[in-house]
């Protein structure tokens, strides 16, 4: 074992590669910041383009679990994860590394035992989400990753079947949505649009609720769905849109005297168990 904590490569099967050096060629793609991984017009691709990054065993086994197609792997050498033998079937380089070649190269403080990086995954449409959804979570500028992460998994958490984002929202592939979500994102199918009005007026039958701390909305506690339904969230700094707030129905999350409102993620959690 040498100084990275790798054991020699001859312990391994051929397909995996131990890797001494964290400036090594070979672990470049992992080095790649988010716009690496996946330019503006990949993340806007239905079809699928560029990589994303998933960290740790649980987050790495939900998206292979789900289809993703692996691209390249950093394990532990020194505690190989299980699910590796089934990525390099699949078709996927594996390098295994030492903790100090994991940390150089993840920028984590405490690397995962396992990261990967997989083709992004064909997403549906706008309208072929609706199609196969009942309770549909809808995000307007949203642009902290850790909330679209939070957001992600509060709603499947909660029983809701997708997720609506205009393209001015976190991506939900991001690095920091994954982890934040723990790789529920891959049991939340999410499309993405340009146009936020006209992906709501392909809702048919959906009622539509908006979540603001405006004080003339009706308050969420009223509030009785009868069929397919779709709860809105805006930016903290900003809220919805007024262009999306007519277009729906303005709902409100009563809150103690002299507090405006819960951040994106929290009222979220509030809306999907209260409307679910």
């Amino acid at each position: 074992m040498d100084d990275t904590g790798a054991p020699p490569d001859e312990t391994y099967p051929t397909p995996f590669v131990v890797v001494e050096e964290a400036d090594d060629p070979r672990l470049a793609p992992f080095r790649l910041n988010e716009r690496g991984l996946a330019s503006r017009a990949d993340k806007r691709d239905d079809a699928g383009a560029g990589l994303f990054l998933a960290e740790g065993d649980l987050v790495v086994e939900r998206a292979f679990a789900a289809g993703c197609r692996p691209f390249a792997v950093l394990a532990d050498a020194a505690r190989v994860p299980d699910i590796t033998d089934d990525l390099a079937a699949a078709g996927a380089e594996v390098y295994l590394g030492g903790a100090a070649v994991q940390t150089m190269v993840t920028g984590l403080g405490i690397p995962h035992p396992i990261v990967t990086l997989f083709h992004r995954p064909a997403r549906p449409s706008p309208a072929e989400l609706a199609a196969r959804c009942e309770r549909l979570v809808v995000v307007e500028g949203v642009d902290n990753p850790v909330n679209v992460g939070s957001i992600v998994r509060n709603a499947a958490g909660l029983g809701w079947d997708g997720l609506l984002l205009d393209h001015t929202s976190a991506d939900p592939l991001a690095r920091r949505a994954l982890r934040v979500a723990m790789g529920t994102a891959f049991s939340l199918p999410h499309a993405r649009t340009t146009d936020l009005l006209g992906a709501l007026d392909q809702l048919d039958g959906f009622e539509l609720y908006a979540l603001t701390p405006a004080a003339d909305a009706i308050d969420l506690r009223d509030v009785r769905p009868s069929g397919k339904r779709a709860v809105l969230i805006g930016s903290e700094r900003a809220g919805l849109s007024d262009a999306v707030l007519q277009a729906t129905t303005p709902v409100r999350i009563e809150m103690a005297a002299d507090v405006d409102s819960l951040n994106a993620a929290a009222a979220t959690a509030v809306a999907c168990f209260a409307l679910g």
